[in-house]
């Protein structure tokens, strides 16, 4: 099932673009263009997560600071914030895996080409019978990657028998794309076996550099909540030690076991793998730098609103220097106000009063009145007190 829905598109593939160049390596470089073209739907997805990951690093951070060793708390609190945000732990990773899942069939395609780029198949007699005539020729059979050596001459081994069949090239910038390059460099002489033991190292490198570049572009986009960069945060998210150091070791170690076929397939994933990252990340940071602009004009206003908080709270420490405050509690203000509206309406009518010449009854206050004065109009004043002692 395998064979027939993928080692075989896969397979037309490469002859396509093989047919149209005649050269074996452009045909891998074409090949792996085609793979992230059709997997970019996927690479949006695990971009889009891995950015969102790295955007909620300030907030993981505030979680760790706040759990401290309490690891169990911690992952609690970080999954929880994940599931609110909508963020997959390893949405970013399970689509990142979907290219290496194509090396598998691809590494079938490059090892028998005699299958998958001349459409000879296993169980024909043509097959069998051009096998039987490299075998005779000294040609390895038992050798994992027979295939390869028997195709640079095709047309030799099957004169008589499939006159159609015509050799492949795998020569590409001067290198035999269908050997196993040998790792001891010091030992190698000529360009073309020097560059095959270089091309695993410069696969590597291109494989680290794709993923490190991914990783700084993805923190681009931290920023604390009032939408300004945060420097520790993005210091902090480095996720992907582990895969940084694995993948690229992983692709040099390939690289010296498999035919130079593969290596340079990788190369081109990396390469392209940073041109698409780029236009990404320039996407879907336009997103999230409306979002930024959004927080700093909010942290904008509460800054401006604190300073004119501080002006009022600086003007009243002015005009109070000593710090003598009263006590202005809600129930004491309320009591006083009742006070002064009592003491004003009985001032104003103590004025009436007067003004018709009239004296207050008994009991009416003055502000001025005091018990020990007979005479003087206060809270002891008696309008009738010596009418008396005059009749006599």
């Amino acid at each position: 099932m395998i064979d027939l829905l993928i080692k075989q598109p896969f397979g037309y593939v490469m002859e396509f673009f093989y047919n149209f160049f005649h050269n074996y390596g452009i045909a891998l470089i074409l090949f792996s263009l085609a793979v992230k073209l059709i997997l970019l739907p996927a690479s949006a997805k695990s971009k889009k997560s891995m950015m969102k990951t790295s955007r909620l690093q300030p907030k993981v951070k505030q979680i760790e600071l706040a759990c401290g060793d309490d690891k169990q708390k911690y992952q609690q609190e970080v999954n929880a914030l994940y599931k609110e945000e909508g963020v997959s732990m390893f949405g970013g990773c399970i689509w990142a895996l979907i290219p290496l899942l194509i090396l598998l069939p691809l590494y079938s395609v490059i090892r028998y080409p005699l299958e998958y780029l001349l459409h000879v198949g296993e169980d024909t007699e043509a097959y069998k019978a051009i096998k039987a005539a490299f075998e005779a020729a000294g040609g390895d059979v038992k050798n994992a990657y027979w295939q390869l050596s028997l195709t640079k001459d095709v047309e030799t081994y099957a004169a008589g028998i499939n006159d159609s069949l015509k050799n492949i090239n795998y020569s590409f910038l001067g290198i035999d794309l269908s050997v196993v390059p040998d790792w001891k460099i010091w030992t190698l002489h000529g360009w073309s076996k020097i560059g095959g033991a270089l091309i695993p190292l410069v696969s590597g490198g291109f494989n680290y550099l794709s993923m490190f570049i991914s990783q700084k572009m993805n923190n681009t986009v931290i920023r604390n909540e009032d939408g300004e960069q945060d420097k520790a945060a993005a210091k902090s998210a480095q996720t992907g030690k582990i895969m940084n150091i694995m993948m690229p070791a992983m692709s040099i170690w390939f690289g010296f076991i498999m035919p130079l076929g593969l290596s340079i397939y990788w190369i081109a994933q990396s390469v392209f793998g940073m041109i698409q990252d780029y236009f990404l990340t320039k996407h879907y940071k336009k997103v999230y730098d409306a979002e930024d602009e959004l927080k700093r004009q909010k942290a904008a206003a509460r800054a401006e609103e604190e300073a004119e908080k501080e002006r009022i709270r600086a003007a009243k420490r002015a005009a109070n220097p000593d710090g003598i405050t009263e006590n202005t509690s809600k129930k004491k203000q309320q009591l006083r106000e009742k006070q002064e509206r009592e003491a004003a309406a009985k001032e104003f009518e103590a004025k009436k009063l007067a003004e018709r010449g009239e004296a207050p009854e008994d009991g009416a206050q003055n502000a001025g009145g005091e018990a020990n004065r007979p005479y003087a109009r206060g809270r002891a004043y008696q309008a009738d007190r010596y009418k008396g002692e005059d009749k006599e």
